[in-house]
């Protein structure tokens, strides 16, 4: 486990206050072959020239970070799938998606990579809406509202069981993203989040729900917003549509699970 190929992606704009920090806390994970795939979106804050200086700093006895620069904010759906496409280019065997923000606790990442190995899941979502899973206790009652909301209107019109269908930090096995065919994927927003998780429980992956703490973010402003959350609303009925004809698979039968992890519980939140 502690050798997997493992790439983790970032997309990033206007990340400069965080980006450093979480890079160091990344790398401070015993994965030795844990690799950085950055997608900037030409921050003004100066987030893809820190990108760069850091990967002359990681990158001098073998390459650890990649960065991709991109001339304008194109949304976060082509960011991920940029970012995606580029790790498995890389060699990735595993990719891991995350916020650059501190709202997913990169040690998560442990008992992400745990499960993989001890059950076979193609993939792990790291879940804020499952026994065990929390959120942040600064959000405001209608934020939080809004954000259950969504998932349980996501979940019925898709008739899916996944719990959090916006749940931005994720972990794929290579073969399932090379399943989904990146190159399909329109979404290009927030609702990239559920185009993903729709389509891999509509090609039978083996998906499992990891409860964690949803923090907010230290520094910076988050990009989600009323407007963006409603957009949502109406896009989901677009991917019922575009995908309709896409063949729910059923994947081939788990192994029998390597007696890898000691415990299946996530790290404590704080």
């Amino acid at each position: 486990m502690h050798l997997a190929a493992l790439a983790v992606v970032l997309p990033t704009y206007n990340e400069a206050d965080n980006l450093e920090e979480l890079i160091e806390t990344l790398f401070s994970l015993p994965l030795k072959n844990l690799r950085l795939v950055i997608v900037d979106d030409h921050s003004p804050d100066g987030t893809g020239a820190l990108a760069d200086k850091l990967a002359q700093r990681y990158n001098q006895v073998q390459t650890r970070i990649s960065v991709i620069h991109r001339p304008q904010k194109g949304g976060l759906g082509t960011a991920y799938v940029a970012g995606f496409q580029r790790a498995l280019s890389d060699g990735a065997d595993f990719v891991v998606q995350m916020d650059a923000d501190f709202s997913h606790s990169p040690t998560y990442i442990l008992q992400m990579i745990g499960v993989v190995f001890a059950t076979g899941m193609d993939v792990v979502i790291g879940s804020r809406y499952v026994p065990g899973g929390s959120l942040d206790e600064t959000w405001s009652w209608w934020r939080s509202l809004l954000s259950k909301w969504a998932n349980i209107y996501c979940r019925t019109v898709l008739k899916i069981r996944v719990r959090d269908m916006t749940a931005g930090f994720k972990l794929w096995q290579r073969s399932a993203l090379q399943d989904i065919k990146l190159h399909t994927i329109r979404s290009n927003g927030y609702i990239f989040q559920v185009e993903m998780a729709y389509l891999s429980e509509k090609l039978g992956f083996h998906i499992i729900e990891l409860p964690i703490h949803f923090e907010d973010r230290r520094v910076g402003q988050s990009k989600m917003n009323v407007s963006v959350k409603l957009e949502s609303v109406w896009r989901v009925w677009e991917l019922l549509w575009r995908h309709r004809k896409r063949v729910s698979g059923v994947r081939e039968p788990l192994t029998q699970p390597r007696p890898i992890m000691n415990s299946g519980r996530p790290a404590p939140h704080r």
